[in-house]
């Protein structure tokens, strides 16, 4: 297929619009309850809502990528977005807002289980990886650049601006698919109609239970930081609230770097890379506990190499499944997604029980050591696989 990097890097926009569109009007809030006249627990729901529906839609844009196609569920994905920004744009109250934001979801979420599994169609062994690591590396810039751009956009416009700003780029994204993207199923996969024993099959396999299970702790470990870390530097090191926001770049940047530092890591064994820096999240993890009372710049670093260390795994994770379920590779990235976004809500609420009982260092020392023994756990089931010949 022609123009086949291009088309990573445009898939991968539609993958980077999920988050993008997901915090980029964080820094609106105040503004938008009042413009609605509602109150902010309301304004935080659409927010949540999102997560909710973006997680669940994976379940579904899986089996459906394999069934019907990649290009077909895409297409249709992105127009369910644009007419629910549309709606956003037009909502004037809590209730129509809350509304089109989960159709937002439910449009947008198509993005990533596409987007991987094209680049799984597309791409063979390292040069996957290598991909995936693009992949990975734009998606994770998604939750930096939203309240990034929202707050510039807010310093001119009222938060209705914010949703022309998503239609645009959501349109020229749109645009560049239904030019470049063909279909890109492989004509010996047959279709097939959805199974539950397919989730079943992928949950049961070595790899498939590894990798998502990785995924789940991982971005509960991840969802733990962004919720918690502000408490700990107001309490700590009493930041302001842009001071607060800065602190998150370099965890985001960690991801990024991470991501790519992952794609080029091309001639090494995908299993040792993946319980390595596994491994490595272990230690960032206990360096955070040992050394963020310490000082703010420790502290830094520590999540510094946390992002570094997680974005290393993920085009990996994703290469490896999408090698291991040729058959049904979008069903494996939904589950994988689904299970991920689990994380993500299971974190805070979980971590919230957890800081009660034993506060800060019992959040992050409970997730350190769930890693630890998943690591050991991946570690084992390598050796075997090695003494096997697989």
């Amino acid at each position: 297929m022609k123009h086949r990097k291009l088309l990573v890097y445009l898939v991968a926009f539609a993958a980077f619009l999920g988050p993008f569109s997901q915090t980029i009007y964080v820094p609106l809030i105040p503004e938008v309850t009042k413009e609605l006249h509602t109150t902010s627990f309301l304004v935080n729901f659409s927010i949540s809502i999102y997560t909710v529906f973006l997680a669940l839609m994976q379940m579904v844009y899986g089996p459906l990528t394999d069934s019907v196609g990649r290009r077909k569920v895409m297409l249709t994905g992105l127009l369910i977005y644009l007419a629910a920004t549309i709606g956003c744009y037009f909502s004037s109250s809590i209730e129509f807002l809350l509304m089109f934001r989960s159709l937002q979801a439910v449009g947008i979420a198509a993005g990533s289980v596409v987007a991987v599994t094209v680049i799984g169609d597309l791409f063979e062994g390292r040069d996957r990886i290598q991909h995936m690591g693009t992949f990975q590396m734009m998606v994770s810039l998604g939750p930096v650049v939203g309240p990034v751009v929202g707050g510039f956009l807010s310093a001119s416009f009222d938060f209705h601006m914010i949703f022309v700003a998503l239609l645009c780029v959501g349109a020229i994204i749109f645009a560049g698919n239904f030019i470049l993207l063909q279909e890109t199923k492989p004509n010996t996969v047959k279709k097939q109609s959805f199974r539950f024993s397919d989730f079943l099959s992928i949950l049961q396999n070595r790899i498939g239970y590894t990798v998502i299970g990785l995924g789940f702790i991982q971005y509960y470990a991840l969802y733990n930081f962004l919720v918690f870390l502000p408490a700990i530097m107001s309490e700590r090191y009493s930041l302001t609230v842009e001071q607060k926001g800065l602190v998150f770049l370099p965890l985001s940047l960690g991801i990024v770097v991470g991501s790519f530092i992952g794609g080029k890591m091309k001639n090494y064994n995908e299993h040792k890379v993946i319980v390595y820096s596994a491994f490595l999240n272990v230690i960032s993890l206990f360096l955070f506990i040992l050394i963020s009372h310490v000082s703010l710049i420790l502290l830094i670093i520590s999540i510094s190499f946390f992002g570094l260390f997680l974005g290393m795994s993920l085009p990996v994770q994703t290469a490896l499944l999408t090698q291991e379920f040729q058959a049904n590779r979008a069903t494996a990235i939904g589950a994988y997604n689904f299970f991920r976004y689990m994380g993500m809500s299971v974190g805070p609420l979980l971590g919230s029980f957890l800081f009660h009982l034993g506060g800060y260092n019992l959040v992050y020392g409970f997730v350190d050591v769930i890693l630890l023994l998943f690591v050991i756990l991946m570690n084992k089931q390598r050796m075997l696989n090695k003494k096997m010949g697989y």
